[in-house]
């Protein structure tokens, strides 16, 4: 799995860029909120514009909707989307989220 090394920086056979360490600790989540529990179905991809792009072994209906907690920049957010779309191939498929209210 692993590519190469440089530095503090591993390259790795997937999606997206490499993060160092210190930014891998700090990386963007999204979990969703089911009564008194938290639940890591998503990786985040973004926030823009009230819409959260993520990625999910799951996939939710369109319509749905889910509590979520968003923790990004040393902040964490609480919030209500609905599934809007699922958009992009099959085998990288990113689950856009409508931000309802927070």
């Amino acid at each position: 799995m692993l590519e190469s090394r440089t530095g503090s920086v591993l390259a790795r056979d997937m999606s997206g860029r490499a993060a160092t360490a210190d930014e891998d600790a700090a990386a963007p989540r999204v979990s969703v909120l089911d009564e008194d529990a938290s639940h890591d179905v998503f990786e985040l991809v973004g926030v823009v514009d009230g819409v959260v792009r993520a990625r999910s072994p799951f996939q939710f209906e369109i319509g749905e909707e889910l509590r979520l907690r968003i923790e990004q920049d040393g902040k964490v957010t609480e919030a209500l989307a609905r599934v809007r779309a699922h958009v992009g191939p099959v085998d990288a498929r990113i689950t856009e989220l409508e931000l309802l209210e927070s």
